[in-house]
This record gives structure tokens, sequence and C-alpha cells, in this order.
């Protein structure tokens, strides 16, 4: 496991012992109720698991798991994201000590979520990877969770969105918060080639794992000539749509397919993310996307992510809360949904 990575893709078996000793109240290891509440563990202190969630023993009964890609070996520009998953655990420490706002619901009391730690594999063998980073979350839906996934670069999304595919049928319908598209054709692609977090959603939509004419780009705002029949709602429009008319456009776009949502970081402008390898400005605030993600409720969500947090640019740890926030926004969703069913 790297310097970057969490505590790995399993948590190991405690002693019984240390569950019965007063002084160790710590809910991530020790508590033997997936519902538990960690509100009594203030933000400094504790292990760093997303919102206080336990860490996974088994995915049993599980309804979502939190699993952390700490991969960035496809970025483009600034490195850094594989420190991601950490430091968006390290941020969630602030949202887990009440239900999110204005949430009339806990999404925690709902369903039953857990942390399940981090992909691990060989960083020394790149081309192995998208394999491995595949097969796990395919093992976890495979369980009967949904996932969220942290990242990471957005290279993750890809296998990510094989293994949602492979579980929920394809094509899928894609909800993409970004500066960029991610659509640059590349020739260069499979086995032993190029890996590269700006062209997986072309080889995605030519590859049948996505449908652009069923899957919408909110915040564009880089230049590429070829939509490849995706819906746009770029920078500029952005600016000008509240989240709800935006909200109504995506859901209109992607109707009840199922869909996997991914969020950018660099979604939003650097005054709100500067913690990220290739900022834009003109990008959405955080409240903007936070309302967004809100109104999409009745989205059939297959699948979703938050990447590219890139904690080494980061000013006061701004970046990572947003990324946690906009993360514990799609749990809310995603709890919602299930609700409805």
């Amino acid at each position: 496991m790297g310097l970057w990575a969490g505590l790995g893709s399993r948590v190991y078996k405690f002693e019984a012992s240390m569950s019965d000793d007063p002084h160790r109240k710590e809910p991530s290891f020790l508590s033997d109720d997936p519902k538990a509440s960690a509100r009594d563990m203030p933000m400094w202190a504790g292990a760093l698991s997303f919102c206080r969630r336990p860490y996974a023993r088994t995915l049993e009964g599980v309804d979502l798991a939190i699993v952390g890609v700490p991969y960035d070996w496809s970025t483009t520009g600034r490195p850094g994201a594989r420190f991601g998953p950490r430091a968006i655990r390290e941020a969630s420490t602030n949202l887990a000590w009440e239900r999110a706002w204005p949430s009339p619901t806990d999404p925690f009391q709902q369903l039953c979520v857990v942390d399940w730690g981090d992909i691990a594999f060989d960083h020394g063998k790149h081309a192995e990877v998208p394999e491995e980073i595949e097969a796990a979350l395919k093992s976890v839906m495979e369980a009967g969770a949904g996932v969220l996934m942290l990242g990471g670069d957005h290279f993750c999304t890809y296998p990510a969105l094989k293994a949602t595919a492979a579980k929920h049928g394809a094509p899928l319908s894609l909800i993409q918060f970004d500066a960029h598209s991610d659509t640059w054709p590349d020739s260069n692609w499979g086995e032993g080639r190029r890996i590269d977090h700006g062209t997986m959603f072309y080889h995605a939509a030519k590859e049948g794992l996505i449908d652009p004419a069923t899957s919408i780009q909110v915040g564009l705002r880089t230049t590429n000539d070829d939509p490849m029949g995706f819906h746009i709602l770029d920078g500029n429009e952005v600016q000008r749509t509240s989240p709800e008319e935006a909200a109504k456009r995506i859901r209109a776009v992607v109707g009840d397919r199922p869909t996997y949502l991914t969020f950018d970081i660099d979604g939003l402008d650097p005054a709100f993310a500067p913690g990220t390898g290739t900022p834009v400005c003109g990008g959405m605030s955080t409240w903007w996307a936070k309302e967004a993600i809100r109104a999409l409720k009745g989205v059939n969500l297959a699948g979703m992510d938050v990447v590219e947090v890139a904690p080494a640019y980061d000013v006061g740890q701004i970046t990572a809360l947003a990324g946690a926030t906009l993360a514990l926004e799609m749990i809310c969703l995603y709890a919602a949904a299930r609700k409805a069913d």
C-alpha cells in the first residue's frame, strides 16, 4: 500500500477486547452497528473514514460503499490526485457532526453506508491498474452494494463505468460536471498503451458504455470542436442558469435510464477549488453545484464519483471540503431514490 493510500480495500479484524475498552470509542473500527453515530467524536480526532462511517468488515446488508481509488498516473497537468481520497475523508469530518443541511432526513440512518477503504494495486504496473479498479468495484457491486468512488484522477471513472455497466447494463447515461469534455480522440488505446484522463469518455462512448444522446456535460469551458453527440450545458450557460433549471434540463436528457454521475472538482471555479490538477477559470460555485445535485432528485443513479482533488495545491482544505460536501449530497440523492423505491 502506497504512502498516499488509506487502509486498503479491506480492514483487518480486531480482537473483541478492544471494543470492550471504555476508553476506546472509535466507531469507524469498533462499532458493530453499521448505522452507528460518530457525532461525539471531535473533527480533529479519530480515524479518517468518510463522514465517520464504519470501515467495512463485510458488505452483507450494505446499501452503499465509499471506495477510494488513489490513482493519478493518467494526469496531463499537475499530479497529486492520488492523495484525493484521503483528503476528502479528512475534510468530511467537518460534516459528520450532524446530518447534511438542509436535508430533512439523515441518509446514514436511511441506508447502511460503509467506507470500504482504498483499492490496492501495484503502482509499478500501470497497464494492469484499470482492470484492477474494475474488478474491485465489480466485487462490491456483486455483493449488492452501490458505489460512491473517491478519486484519484478522472480516468478512474472509465473502469468504474465498465463495472457499473456490467451490473446495470450498457449503455449508461452520463451526467458529467467538468471543465473539460474528456472526449478528445486517442488512437493509442488498449492493453499496454496510453491511459489518459482526457480521452476516456471518447472511448466509453465508442465502446457503447455510455450513450451520448442521453448524456450531458455540465460546466465545460475548454475547446473541443467535436461534441460526439453529448448534450452540453457549458460554463457560460451555467452562470446564466439557476441550479434548478439546470437540473430540469439534465433530467430531461437522462430520463429514467440507469445513470452514472461524475463530478470532476475542476468543474468548480478555482476560487472554490484551487486544489486540482487542471484548474480553469470561469466555473461554477460550490453552492451552485451543491444545489444542482440536490435538484437532481428522481434520477436513476447507478454509480457516482468525485474525482481530481489534489490537496498539494489546496488552500485551507477548501477543495477537499467541497469534494466531501458534494459527495455527501450524492449520498443524500442516492438515499432519496432508494426511499422512493
